[in-house]
């Protein structure tokens, strides 16, 4: 029988980096970064449509906590003159707060990084094919003029999307999907994005997978992709609710 195994954690130390960094100390603190985690994740779900946000990584350190927020739409975000990245830290900071059952509550920052490619991330291509189907367009062109879209980005090499469901408003579910060039998911070193969004419709929602292949990273194209990292993480486009 085959085994599908999800393509970032099939690249987990190779390629890839964990999406949350910390070390806990006890068995008891462990479980409270993971709730902290999951209810920081679920949050942005919730509160970040309309606002394509890709990513959310988080990194704790003694005193603080660190949620970096990867976005194609950062004037979304950031708000007028920083106001609703505030308003974000603020229900970070109740958030974590109500999770977090020491006597010192670790202080929050909000690094928000934009996506200068938007067709090169799974997540976002998910959301306009999302978008898409939610204004009743039908879904064929929808499929279509998205991966026409996204093959005409020269760092793409390979895209594929599915999608299942009623469609159409069928009476009957059913899954379809369109794919151009190739998606290598045996290659370890073979950079794949992928991601799942959910379209809520009056007659059902549709799941929305897609793969995206942007060639194949190398242990020194890791390396330095973790230092652009580090030093976007040093100078983000907005720290702490101010514009810089």
């Amino acid at each position: 029988m085959t085994h599908t195994v999800h393509p970032y954690a099939h690249r987990l130390g190779i390629i890839r980096d964990w999406k949350s960094r910390w070390f806990a100390t006890d068995k008891k603190s462990f479980r409270e970064n993971i709730a902290v985690d999951q209810a920081i994740r679920t949050f942005f779900k919730k509160r970040g449509k309309g606002m394509h946000i890709a990513d959310v990584e988080i990194e704790r350190g003694a005193n603080e906590v660190r949620v970096m927020i990867h976005t194609a739409r950062p004037g979304l975000v950031i708000g007028r003159s920083g106001e609703n990245a505030a308003k974000l830290r603020g229900d970070l900071s109740r958030i974590i707060a109500s999770k977090s059952t020491a006597s010192t509550k670790p202080t929050v920052k909000l690094d928000i990084m934009e996506i200068r490619q938007p067709e090169t991330s799974a997540a976002v291509v998910g959301y306009l094919v999302a978008e898409g189907l939610e204004k009743r367009m039908p879904f064929r062109r929808v499929l279509k003029g998205t991966v026409e879209k996204v093959m005409a980005v020269r760092e793409v090499i390979g895209v594929r999307i599915v999608i299942s469901g009623r469609l159409g408003g069928a009476d009957m579910s059913r899954t379809e999907q369109i794919k151009r060039g190739r998606i290598p998911l045996q290659t370890f070193r073979a950079n794949i994005d992928y991601a799942q969004v959910e379209a809520v419709l009056p007659y059902g929602v549709i799941g929305i997978k897609v793969w995206i292949y942007l060639g194949e990273t190398f242990a020194e194209d890791a390396a330095k992709q973790g230092a652009r990292r580090e030093q976007a993480q040093q100078q983000p486009q907005m720290a702490n609710g101010g514009r810089r």
